[in-house]
């Protein structure tokens, strides 16, 4: 029988103790004897948060289908966790097996979001593995980061042996198989990592030098290790019907974050927002299959008992057979009660006839996300939607039933200007406005309720925008301002609501985002001072971070206040993600001349997506 890390005597005294036991539904246990390579999966944030994640189930199920490999999983302890762990020096252990992470030869952590980072030194500090991979011996871990911040790693590159860049469905097994050979001839960690950097796809930061120039800009990445290449190649899944998928995925003991079943219907997302950072990393767009969705749809319903499915995608209506998947899922699971939810759709008829027949229209609201106030600012950031676009859209779902909408709008974009700002409250007005001229008096269920949201713009790598400055913390603060003061003076400002996010919290997310590794001493030192699960408003503590910054002669302004030029080398500029920087400063140019370039699917761009030899780039090829 397994025996559990933790005693009953301290599972008692803390939050939550079902994050810390394992043993849910699918979870995979094997015998440590009959495996070669044990392989720990860790989301640097809370059990509920982590579980919700969809690549970590990916691997994790990917992993196991080996008969070579036990893949487990940790997350990051809650604080009252952390404490005792401390005073009673139990080290952090892997929910399966209850095993030491220090006992597995990888701990992958997955980087979905920077204000984890200083939770990843957590997780090692617990471990019993060294912060820094240069003080690493035989007997630990190697450990290897992966997900969406691996697209700029090098605010965290001292504190890995290695990155993968893409999707970790395509050389894992090959990084693993070069492991098992290499430590069955009682090979060293060195000559692991020199393995490694030559499978394409993995960074290892300890072969590369950076110099900089004066300006304290970077004059040069160079690699000092001769299996080190100069560009490291994202890699990505071509054929989407062939790729790993959980048929089991585990079901967590506590209510997730997002606690329902989650069939990915499609990467990649054809839009081409200058904003968004995902939109040009999961570049083309490549389908499942409507057969396969509904194969795996059957298979994961009768395996978890979900009650709710989800469609996942960057922009679920561009998926071309999405009224064939979703008619299929009503007709074959609503009549048990299982219920359907449709993120990232795009408000239009088709849209909201879906919606209405799987949400209870009286308590739900529906979301768009306009990002900018002005018709002018939208062609800036290439959202193509126009304020008629959504005006329609609010009528259409007004005239269905809804009373309740959500905005979703960004601060501090490039070119912003007051009458933009104004354009957040203008535009929620007009969409209230909709509504008494839309529905008729007698069939209102209520004032209406509209919900503007802004978050603030953080120029993020591989996106147009990755050139433009950001706002300060004052700034932000001011164009907030702004908007709550114009919601007050419109005609239906009760019927309207502004919340927006925190202004220090985003200087920071852009520091971290757009750092090199001069930024890495200020984690450590934030993280020594305290720094833990910053993304959680009720811990995170600024001034924390502030004294880290001065303490290290890191200034946060030259990574967030400043344009770079077109020619600054940036720390990123070493990954190759297929779209070109070519690409990239023609559109960060047809931002500044407020020019719309056409989706994916409306015209080619030439963004070097082609590249990869498939998905929407040869869609209408025989």
């Amino acid at each position: 029988m397994r025996r559990l890390a933790l005693s009953d005597e301290i599972l008692l005294s803390v939050q939550q103790p079902a994050r810390y036991i394992g043993g849910e539904v699918n979870s995979v246990v094997k015998d440590p004897s009959q495996v070669d390579i044990r392989f720990c999966m860790c989301f640097p944030d809370a059990y509920e948060i982590g579980m919700s994640h969809l690549g970590i189930q990916i691997l994790y199920d990917m992993f196991n289908r080996r008969e070579d490999v036990w893949c487990e999983r940790v997350y990051s302890p809650w604080p009252d966790l952390d404490v005792l762990m401390r005073e009673k020096g139990i080290p952090l252990f892997a929910l399966e097996s209850q095993d030491p992470i220090r006992a597995f030869d990888f701990l992958g952590i997955t980087l979905q979001y920077e204000m984890c980072y200083t939770n990843i030194l957590q997780i090692l500090e617990l471990s019993g593995i060294p912060l820094h991979a240069d003080e690493r011996t035989a007997g630990d871990p190697i450990v290897i980061g992966g997900g969406p911040c691996a697209y700029n790693p090098e605010p965290i590159a001292p504190f890995f042996d290695l990155f993968y860049i893409g999707e970790g469905e395509v050389v894992y097994f090959e990084l693993l198989d070069r492991y098992k050979e290499i430590k069955k001839r009682g090979g060293s960690r060195q000559e692991f990592l020199e393995a490694a950097a030559g499978i394409p796809g993995i960074y290892v930061p300890s072969f590369y030098e950076i110099s900089y120039q004066a300006d304290g800009t970077i004059e040069a990445m160079t690699p000092i290790h001769s299996h080190a290449p100069s560009r490291v190649a994202r890699q990505l899944v071509m054929d989407m019907d062939a790729a790993f998928y959980p048929e089991k995925p585990v079901v967590p003991f506590l209510r997730a974050t997002q606690d329902r079943m989650v069939l990915e219907i499609m990467r990649g997302c054809i839009r081409g927002c200058r904003f968004c950072q995902a939109g040009m990393l999961y570049r083309p767009v490549r389908e499942r299959s409507p057969e396969e969705l509904k194969r795996l749809a059957r298979a994961m319903l009768a395996n978890t008992g979900h009650e709710e499915i989800s469609l996942s995608s960057l922009s679920s209506s561009d998926y071309r057979e999405l009224a064939d998947i979703v008619n299929f899922l009503i007709h074959e699971f609503g009549k048990t009660g299982v219920n359907v939810s449709l993120p990232s759709l795009r408000i239009d008829a088709f849209s909201l006839d879906v919606m209405s027949k799987v949400q209870d229209v009286k308590k739900s609201s529906l979301t768009f996300a306009p990002e900018a106030g002005s018709q002018r600012l939208r062609n800036v950031i290439n959202k193509g939607l126009t304020e008629e676009d959504i005006l329609r859209g609010s009528a259409q779902a007004f005239e269905g039933g809804w009373n309740r909408v959500k905005l979703y709008f960004m601060l501090g974009l490039p070119t912003e200007t007051k009458e933009d700002i104004e354009g957040i409250a203008e535009l929620s007005e007009k969409v209230a406005e909709v509504y008494y001229d839309t529905v008729p008096k007698e069939q209102r269920h209520g004032r209406v309720q509209v919900t503007a949201s802004t978050s603030f713009f953080v120029p993020k790598p591989f996106t147009p925008f990755q050139w433009a400055r950001m706002c300060s913390k004052d700034e932000f603060i001011s164009r907030a301002g702004m908007v709550n003061r114009k919601m007050k003076e419109m005609l239906n400002r009760k019927s309207l609501r502004y919340n927006w996010h925190e202004a220090d919290l985003t200087v920071l997310e852009g520091v971290l985002a757009r750092g090199d590794r001069r930024v890495a001493p200020v984690i450590e030192a934030a993280y020594r001072a305290g720094a833990r699960f910053d993304s959680w408003s009720e811990h995170f503590h600024n001034e924390l971070w502030m004294d880290a910054f001065s303490s290290c002669g890191v200034e946060p302004d030259f990574y967030t206040a400043r344009e770079r030029s077109l020619d600054e080398r940036l720390p990123w500029d070493f990954i190759d993600i297929g779209v070109t920087k070519e690409f990239l400063q023609r559109e960060w140019k047809r931002a500044l001349e407020e020019i719309v370039t056409p989706n994916c699917r409306a015209g080619c761009s030439g963004c070097g997506a082609r590249a990869f030899g498939g998905g929407v780039c040869y869609e209408n090829q025989d």
